[in-house]
């Protein structure tokens, strides 16, 4: 799977019978198009989201935002607690642990 970014919103692209179907992800709306070439990946994501914006707009609709800046993580409870106590020890909360060793992971 490759990604196209627009406006702050990421879209997955799959090949499949000689058709590239475009998916809007990480939004609770439904954002799906597709095209043959490659070369019409790109001007597709763009029309695909400015017209769900537009269409956002004139409904009175909050279009979804990709993040909101918080999610629901499940681990090992072990993990869990080593990570809780080494947050502990570095005077941190465990959020901010989590937050700076996902930086670190990604850059």
């Amino acid at each position: 799977m490759k990604t196209v970014s627009y406006k702050g919103y990421q879209a997955s692209v799959e090949y499949e019978d000689g058709t590239l179907f475009i998916k809007v992800l990480h939004i609770d709306d439904l954002l799906l198009c597709q095209c043959e070439k490659a070369s019409e990946v790109e001007p597709s994501v763009r029309v695909l989201i400015d017209d769900y914006l537009k269409t956002c707009a004139a409904i009175g609709k909050q279009p979804t935002k990709p993040f909101k800046g918080t999610f629901n993580v499940r681990i090992d409870p072990d993990l869990h607690k080593k990570a809780a106590w080494q947050a502990a020890e570095s005077g941190q909360s465990l959020n901010a642990f989590v937050s700076s060793a996902i930086l670190k992971k990604v850059g």
